[in-house]
């Protein structure tokens, strides 16, 4: 079992940065990649960033060169640092992890970009 916890969602002007955080609990030894999904009003909810357990990484397009995913050693945080925001952005983030029971995903936390 893996449990996420999301963290550090907020309102921010265009233009801002933010960092999300996710907690990351339980059975880590069985992840083998962690992610960053966004689901805005209306819209399906999307893959923005992922890392494997080897440290690759990949960005969707539309935030590749804004965002950047990262992890602490031990594996029990991920992050999401956004720079340059736009209101495009504004969406639910979620936590996502994959692991050999499937997947798991966190409560979701809020992103506003607004002047």
């Amino acid at each position: 079992q893996v449990q996420l916890v999301e963290s550090g969602g907020g309102l921010v002007q265009p233009g801002g940065s933010l960092r999300l955080s996710c907690a990351v609990y339980g059975s880590i030894y069985s992840i083998y990649a962690m992610a960053w999904y966004r689901q805005a009003p209306g819209k399906e909810r999307e893959l923005i960033a992922r890392i494997d357990s080897g440290g690759e990484i990949n960005y969707a397009d539309t935030v590749k060169g804004r965002f950047t995913i990262s992890r602490n050693n031990v594996k029990t945080m991920v992050y999401l640092q956004m720079n340059n925001l736009k209101s495009e952005d504004t969406a639910v983030y979620y936590c996502n992890s994959q692991h050999q029971a499937g997947s798991s995903w966190g409560q979701g936390t809020q992103v506003t970009v607004s002047s």
